[in-house]
């Protein structure tokens, strides 16, 4: 992201480098000024090290040139990047270190003197909720007027600053970038998720956080991990003394009870009923439009107000983001002033008015257990039918699209199964992966094209239904055979809307 840059840069010299990663260079090139580290030959600026890291479909050393051509002064890779290179021709300086994905968080973060040391930073993990829980909690953050940054699935946002993203959490390089450019306005908190793949990946090692929230697990990237217990140590590595602080645990689950139990660092906890929690709510009084909510938090501290937002699991991303914001040091009676004014994040149960008569909603539950929850709740404040539109991705954990299909199947009166983002997979392949299984009849239809499957939806609302569009949420493509083209759930819903008339 070269349009997020400091002011001020930050100059080292190659010599300092190499010394950090504990190799030796040729002392003519000892004196060579560095700005910055980047691992996107594309978008590297002159004076950055380009960083050729091995990927998952081709080595970074493949783009060196083109890194070459755009002004870096250096490359940093490992032995295999090396040897792919005409070094003779490159006519810049290679450190070659064994592993560089595991040591570039780390020296991203000495470079850019250590950014997250210098403003309160809160890391989410956990299979749903990440986005939530750091979209509420940046709106806290600004109702407090604490100067806040937010980096995640929707974007990154500084101040009144709105940057688009292509990744839940960005390449170590470039996220100590953004904290650094954060430190230098002058945040004072910043809200994070912290996914899995990125835990793995090293994308956030460096990364001192002054609290890691954890609000579930279920099922979900088994393609990556292989299996829930991989998937749960990938997440339990953001909880310890190394990374983090201070821990909030959500304990309505089973893999959060364990973590509670495994963990060393200080924690709290938190829960919708249970009184044990550090944090829960001692009133709770649903109306099918919010909640009005009195809770309890550390050493008896009581927050009462108003939560406009629907569903147990806006619940927990609420609770969680309240404790994180009381641990920050916002004010208790602010946080609670603060809560009828929270909205949820974009893509995530949204409303679509278009002037129907019916509700229409888009949500990107992507997960069993998400499609399960959201249809709960969307069905608790339905009159009449509740219509669903559902596709799973392609390339990715095949073992849940069965058991999405089901929670549509089930938990719909009408249940239309669409592609989502089929990559490179066959579209109809996916579809009866997801329909393996199930008697479909006449209150279900398995149409391909996504758009005419929202089309369909809105044309078979009557009075009082309710239209839900699930699995894409705030994106705004889709991508088939390689080629991503623009594809918004909310302007097809409007388009098929408008089409009514």
């Amino acid at each position: 992201m070269a349009e997020i840059q400091r002011l001020t840069p930050i100059t080292r010299r190659l010599g300092e480098v190499a010394d950090y990663l504990g190799i030796s260079i040729d002392k003519a090139n000892y004196e060579i000024e560095v700005i910055g580290l980047s691992s996107n030959s594309k978008s590297i600026d002159e004076g950055e090290i380009f960083t050729a890291l091995p990927g998952a479909k081709a080595h970074g050393s493949a783009f060196i040139q083109t890194a070459v051509e755009r002004g870096a002064r250096a490359v940093i890779t490992d032995l295999s990047g090396a040897d792919s290179l005409p070094l003779q021709q490159l006519n810049i300086p290679v450190l070659v270190v064994p592993n560089p994905r595991s040591q570039i968080g780390f020296l991203s973060d000495w470079f850019f003197n250590s950014p997250s040391r210098g403003m309160y930073v809160a890391g989410i993990t956990g299979t749903n909720g990440k986005t939530t829980t750091t979209y509420l909690l940046n709106q806290i953050w600004k109702y407090a007027e604490f100067s806040n940054g937010l980096i995640g699935t929707v974007g990154i946002i500084m101040g009144e600053d709105f940057y688009p993203t292509t990744h839940t959490t960005p390449e170590s390089d470039v996220l100590h970038r953004i904290l650094s450019v954060m430190q230098e306005r002058h945040t004072r908190a910043v809200a994070m998720e912290a996914s899995s793949h990125a835990l793995v990946q090293h994308r956030v090692d460096g990364v001192h956080f002054s609290v890691a929230g954890f609000t579930n697990l279920t099922q979900d990237h088994l393609d990556f991990h292989g299996d829930m217990e991989s998937y749960y140590q990938a997440k339990r590595t953001l909880f310890t003394s190394e990374m983090s602080d201070f821990a909030l645990i959500n304990i309505d689950q089973e893999f959060g009870i364990r973590l509670a139990s495994e963990i060393s660092i200080p924690l709290g906890t938190f829960s919708i009923e249970n009184k044990k929690a550090t944090w829960y709510f001692e009133s709770l009084q649903g109306d099918g439009k919010g909640y009005e909510v009195v809770i309890r938090g550390e050493s008896g501290v009581l927050i009462e107000g108003r939560i406009n937002l629907l569903g147990s699991y806006n619940l927990e991303n609420c609770l969680l983001a309240v404790a994180v914001a009381a641990h920050s040091g916002v004010d208790p009676l602010v946080i609670g002033q603060s809560l009828s004014t929270l909205t949820g994040a974009p893509g995530r149960l949204e409303k679509i008015v278009s002037g129907q008569d019916f509700t229409a909603l888009v949500d990107f539950a992507h997960t069993p257990d998400a499609v399960t929850k959201v249809l709960r709740t969307a069905r608790e404040t339905t009159n009449s039918r509740l219509i669903g539109v559902l596709g799973c991705g392609g390339d990715r954990d095949k073992s849940k699209r069965s058991l999405m299909g089901k929670a549509l199947y089930e938990g719909c009166d009408f249940a239309i199964f669409t592609s989502d983002n089929p990559r490179s997979e066959d579209p109809m392949s996916i579809l009866q992966d997801m329909t393996a299984g199930l008697s479909l009849g006449d209150n279900q239809r398995v149409i391909v094209d996504r758009a005419e499957a929202i089309e369909h939806a809105a044309k078979i609302a009557q009075s009082g239904d309710t239209v839900i569009v699930l699995g894409k949420g705030h994106e705004t493509g889709q991508e088939i055979n390689g080629i991503k083209t623009p594809f918004s759930d909310q302007l097809e819903l409007k388009r098929a809307i408008a089409n009514l008339r």
